[in-house]
C-alpha cells in the first residue's frame, strides 16, 4: 500500500521561512495545493470501486521495456533445438502503471544486513533475479501482469489481479509470473517426452496450464511441512489448526464437512494471488506437407488474435500516416478488397481491417470488472474453465497475446488496423519500421497507452462500464502487455 513518505529537511524548511527568504536561497515555496492534491490522490487509489476516472496519471511511476525474448543473454535454452518446419519471430513491448511487489523470500535472495560478509552483500551469486525450485523463474514482469517466450514456438500474458495489492501477504504479479512460468516449462516438458516428434494429438496446453496452476499454489504455499506429513491436508500448520484437525477425528460429521469445504482455503503463511492466463502454441500438422497450427489457449479477460496482413503493394506509395494506399487479398477470410484509383487516404478509408482476423478468442467474465482467474479462493480452474481452439494459420500470420490493458483500450478493429499497418511499413522497407515485430509491438502499445491516458477518450471499457449503468469516462490505466509472433517457415538446409 503507498503510503506519504517523510519530507526531506529542504521541504521542512520551506514550510517555515518567508517566501521572500526563500526567493533569496532559491528554495521552492512548499504551497499546500500540491499536498493536498497528493493526498486526493492517494484517497482516490484506496477507493478503486468509488472513483471511475481510469485515466489518472502518475508521473514518474511508468516503467516501460521492449524486446525480442524474455530469456536473458546468459541463459541457455532447456530445451533442444526445435526441428519444426515453422517457428514464430517474436517481439514484446509492455508498459506498467506501478512497479509490482518486491519478489518475497524464498524466491529471491535478500541481501545481507550486516558489512561483515562481503560475498552475500555485494556478490550476490542470485543477485535479485527469481527463482524457483532451484530453477531461474521465466519471463517478465510488467506491474501485476507477467509476459513470457518460451523456446518451443511458446507465447503467453498472464494478467495478474491488482486488487490484491492492498493485502498484506498479497502477490499478484508473483502469481502471473509462476503460473506463466511453470505452463512454458509444462509444454516443453510435452515435446522432450517424444524427442521432438509431436503430433497436435501429444500437445494439452490446458493440461500444461493446470499441471503449472499446482505448482504455483504448492510453491506459494506456506505450509509445505504439513503437506509432506498429510499430502491430503491443506490446512495452516498453526497449533489452532491442528488442534481442529484432531477434533474433526473424534467422529464429528459436521466438523469433517466443514474441514473438507475449507481444504482450498488460504493458509496463515501464504502468498495470496490470483491471475488470468493467456498463450498460444505453434505446431503444425502431420499431413504433407504440413500446415502450421495455432493452439490457442485462455482462461479469463486476456485476449488472443490471429491476423492475416494484406501484402504490402509496391504498385503505390504509403500515404503520409504510413497507410496503405490500397488493399489486397484478405487471405483465409476470402474477402478481396478492391482497388481504388483515387488518393492514397480514401483507399485507405475503404480497407475494413476487422476482416483480416482469421481468428479471435472470447473473454470470461463472472460478471463486469471480475474475469474468470486461477489463484486464491477462486473457483476457476482450468481444466474446468480454460479453452483451447486449434486454428490452420500461414506463414505470414501474426498472433498477438494481449492483456486487457490493450483491449479495454482499443478496439478490435483498431488493433488490427494497428499491426497491418506495422506490418506492412516494416514489409515495405520504412526506416521507422527498422525494428521488425518489436516496432509493431510498441505501436501497439503506444495506441493502447495514448486512449488510457487520456481522459477525454471513448473506450470499450468505458462502453462496457455503461451497459452496465456505470458512469465511466475516457480510457483504462492499466498495465499493458503486447506479445506478438509472426509465422515463419524455417529455411531448409
Amino acid at each position: 500500500m503507498l503510503t506519504q513518505t517523510a519530507r526531506s529537511t529542504r521541504h521542512a524548511l520551506t514550510r517555515t521561512c518567508p517566501p521572500r527568504l526563500l526567493r533569496l536561497l532559491r528554495l521552492p515555496e512548499c504551497s499546500t495545493a500540491p499536498r493536498s492534491r497528493y493526498r486526493l490522490l492517494l484517497a482516490e487509489q484506496h477507493a478503486p470501486d468509488r472513483a471511475f476516472s481510469t485515466s489518472r496519471i502518475h508521473p514518474g511511476r511508468f516503467l516501460i521495456s521492449e524486446g525480442r525474448t524474455t530469456s536473458p543473454p546468459d541463459e541457455h535454452a532447456q530445451t533442444q533445438p526445435s526441428t519444426s518446419p515453422f517457428y514464430l519471430e517474436t517481439g514484446y513491448s509492455i508498459f506498467a502503471k506501478r512497479p509490482s511487489r518486491p519478489f518475497p523470500p524464498p524466491f529471491v535472495s535478500a541481501p545481507s544486513g550486516s558489512f561483515s560478509d562481503p560475498l552475500t552483500t555485494h556478490n550476490s551469486p542470485r543477485g535479485r533475479r527469481p527463482y524457483v525450485n532451484g530453477q531461474l523463474v521465466r519471463g517478465i514482469t510488467n506491474g501485476d501482469d507477467a509476459i513470457i517466450i518460451g523456446d518451443a514456438n511458446f507465447i503467453a500474458v498472464d494478467d495478474g489481479v491488482g486488487a490484491w495489492a492492498v493485502k498484506d501477504r498479497g502477490h499478484a504479479a508473483l502469481w502471473s509470473r509462476l503460473i506463466a512460468h511453470f505452463w512454458a516449462v509444462e509444454v516443453e516438458k510435452s515435446f522432450a517426452a517424444k524427442n521432438g516428434q509431436v503430433t497436435l494429438d501429444d500437445l494439452n496446453p490446458i493440461q500444461n496450464l493446470q499441471d503449472a496452476y499446482e505448482q504455483t499454489k504448492a510453491a506459494t504455499k506456506g505450509t509445505l511441512k504439513d503437506e509432506e506429513d498429510d499430502p491430503s491436508s491443506s490446512s495452516s500448520s498453526s497449533p489452532e489448526a491442528k488442534q481442529k484437525a484432531i477434533k474433526a477425528k473424534d467422529g464429528d460429521a459436521d466438523n469433517d464437512k466443514d474441514k473438507d469445504k475449507g481444504k482450498d482455503k488460504p493458509g496463515e503463511n501464504d502468498i495470496l494471488g490470483t491471475t488470468t492466463a493467456s498463450s498460444a502454441l505453434l505446431h503444425h500438422t502431420s499431413a504433407t506437407p504440413p500446415v502450421p497450427v495455432i493452439l490457442a489457449t485462455t482462461l479469463g479477460d486476456c485476449k488472443v488474435l490471429i491476423l492475416r496482413p494484406p501484402p504490402p503493394q509496391s504498385s503505390s506509395s504509403s500515404s503520409s500516416t504510413g497507410t496503405p494506399d490500397s488493399s489486397s487479398p484478405g487471405g483465409g477470410n476470402g474477402t478481396t478488397a478492391k482497388s481504388k484509383s483515387s488518393s492514397g487516404a480514401s483507399a485507405a478509408e475503404e480497407v475494413d481491417f476487422s476482416k483480416t482476423i482469421v481468428y479471435r478468442s472470447t473473454e470470461q467474465w463472472h460478471w463486469f470488472d471480475c474475469p474468470r482467474q486461477l489463484g486464491t479462493n477462486s473457483p476457476d480452474t482450468p481444466l474446468a474453465n480454460g479453452v483451447c481452439d486449434t486454428v490452420e494459420v500461414s506463414p505470414g500470420d501474426v498472433v498477438a497475446v494481449l492483456s486487457d490493458g490493450v483491449t479495454d483500450n482499443l478496439w478490435e478493429h483498431e488493433i488490427a488496423e494497428t499491426i497491418c499497418t506495422c506490418v506492412q511499413k516494416w514489409e515495405s522497407g520504412v526506416d521507422e519500421a527498422k525494428d521488425g515485430i518489436v516496432y509493431v509491438a510498441r505501436t501497439l502499445m503506444n495506441a493502447a497507452l495514448d486512449v488510457a491516458q487520456d481522459p477525454n477518450a471513448e473506450s470499450p471499457y468505458m462502453e462496457r462500464a455503461f451497459d452496465e449503468g456505470i458512469a465511466a469516462e475516457g480510457g483504462k490505466l492499466d498495465d499493458i502487455s503486447v506479445v506478438l509472433g509472426l509465422c515463419r517457415k524455417r529455411e531448409s538446409k
